[in-house]
């Protein structure tokens, strides 16, 4: 089996942080270049559904108070407050399409497996291949799909439906992921079978 063909039982893509503070114009961080690949997403977990692959979405949502106490770990000081718990910037954008089968994770840090129910899931459901999209390359993506890799799963992250703030950004986490732990392919070699 090719790096880009993916058995549909063994398979979820993972759709991370396409939410309203990252892709939507009114959106706290709102970066262009993630919602330039929402329709690329869209279509990655379309073909994925139609094949019987799971679809996973990560929400990263921060309780008001998470930071108060930390010792260096504070994204609101990096960032400024984002994604707040409760918020609309909370939500997964509406273009795409979150149903009731669908695993959602919330996470409160960049790697959605950290303190997260996403290992259990994943192997409770028999998942071993991970297909990555979603939002920023160099930051919850490349965390996730590392974390993802360091667990022995197939890493493979879908370039054209990532998106990220600067180009510069995407292509070092592609590179990187690429060289340390994983696969970068472009969608339309994604195929399920």
């Amino acid at each position: 089996m090719s790096v880009d063909t993916f058995d549909p039982e063994r398979t979820a893509v993972v759709v991370v942080d396409m939410q309203n503070g990252f892709c939507h114009p009114d959106g706290s961080l709102y970066a262009p270049g993630s919602e330039a690949v929402v329709d690329d997403v869209a279509a990655l977990v379309s073909d994925a559904r139609d094949a019987g692959a799971e679809a996973v979405y990560t929400r990263d949502v921060h309780p008001p108070e998470q930071f108060e106490d930390a010792h260096y770990y504070d994204e609101f000081e990096r960032w400024g407050e984002h994604v707040v718990e409760g918020t609309w910037e909370t939500e997964v954008i509406e273009e795409l399409d979150v149903r009731a089968d669908d695993h959602v994770v919330v996470k409160h840090t960049y790697d959605a497996f950290y303190e997260t129910e996403l290992d259990g899931w994943l192997t409770a459901h028999g998942i071993d291949d991970l297909v990555f999209c979603g939002t920023l390359a160099n930051v919850c993506v490349l965390h996730t799909a590392g974390s993802a890799g360091l667990r022995d799963y197939r890493t493979v992250l879908v370039e054209d439906a990532i998106g990220a703030i600067e180009d510069e950004h995407k292509a070092y986490a592609l590179d990187h992921a690429d060289w340390l732990f994983g696969d970068v392919v472009a969608r339309e070699d994604v195929t399920f079978a």
